[in-house]
């Protein structure tokens, strides 16, 4: 709607998950490297936490384009709010194995185990990712993730599972003395600084095809008081920001227009 008034392609703060829109902080940075580290090194478990909005899946999408489909067979759950046998379920449907409804949760293991060793076998590892991991209500859903751990040779294991969610994650795990001790990484990602919130814009606005600068230095700061640095509220006053722009007919983004835009979404 607003695109060709701001000289842009595409729209540059959707809420969804692209990696080409992903702004690498230092943090971020740090946290796709260990998780890939975790996973080339064969270490068995991993933790991501970080609020709400603060670019843990779009980390876990960026994993899964730089991992070599060759060489990574990866499963996304990304709805875990399910029972013990559901979720195995679930994971074996992410991991393509063709699976009855009625099949009972022994042959559910079995078939899994194959796929491990089959890929061990084929030269591949076998990744599993578990995202809003922190919806997991049933304590026992976790247990049976981490018996998934137990299928491993004497000197590797056949899977990496990492698991991805909101701090209160990290307060289950932490009741699960056995899941917590098989976790090589734990680690938190925090909002944006005031520094990397300006950057942030500017880089998602030049991939969506900016020329020119759009956003005032002071509506960046207006953006990074009224976000808290969470990038998803800054997608959100961004878009509504160049929204109000546009219908005012302006050539820039100033802070009292990042405000109205903030208070508008607030409203």
């Amino acid at each position: 709607m607003y695109e060709a008034h701001w000289g842009l392609k595409e729209k540059p703060f959707e809420n969804t998950p692209d990696p080409r829109f992903i702004y690498l902080s230092h943090e971020h940075l740090e946290a796709a490297a260990r998780l890939t580290y975790v996973i080339k090194q064969r270490k068995g478990a991993a933790l991501l936490t970080g609020e709400y909005g603060c670019g843990k899946t779009i980390i876990s999408r960026l994993i899964l384009e730089i991992l070599p489909k060759d060489k990574f067979e990866v499963g996304l759950v990304t709805n875990p709010l399910l029972n013990p046998l559901e979720l195995l379920r679930e994971i074996c449907l992410q991991m393509g194995i063709k699976i009855s409804r009625k099949m009972p949760k022994t042959k559910l293991l079995k078939e899994l185990n194959q796929l491990f060793y089959e890929n061990m076998n084929k030269g591949k590892d076998t990744v599993l990712i578990i995202d809003e991991a922190q919806a997991v209500k049933d304590l026992n859903s976790f247990e049976e993730l981490r018996l998934l751990l137990n299928f491993q040779l004497n000197d590797r294991f056949l899977l990496t599972l990492l698991l991805i969610g909101q701090p209160e994650l990290r307060e289950k795990i932490d009741e699960l003395k056995q899941l917590k001790q098989r976790l090589a990484l734990r680690y938190h990602l925090n909002p944006l600084n005031k520094e990397d919130t300006e950057k942030y814009i500017v880089h998602r606005l030049g991939i969506a095809g900016a020329k020119k600068k759009i956003f005032t230095n002071n509506a960046s700061c207006a953006i990074w008081d009224d976000s808290e640095g969470v990038p998803r509220m800054i997608n959100s006053i961004c878009d509504m920001s160049l929204l109000v722009g546009y219908t005012k007919g302006l050539r820039e983004i100033n802070a009292d227009i990042a405000k109205k835009a903030a208070q508008g979404l607030d409203q």
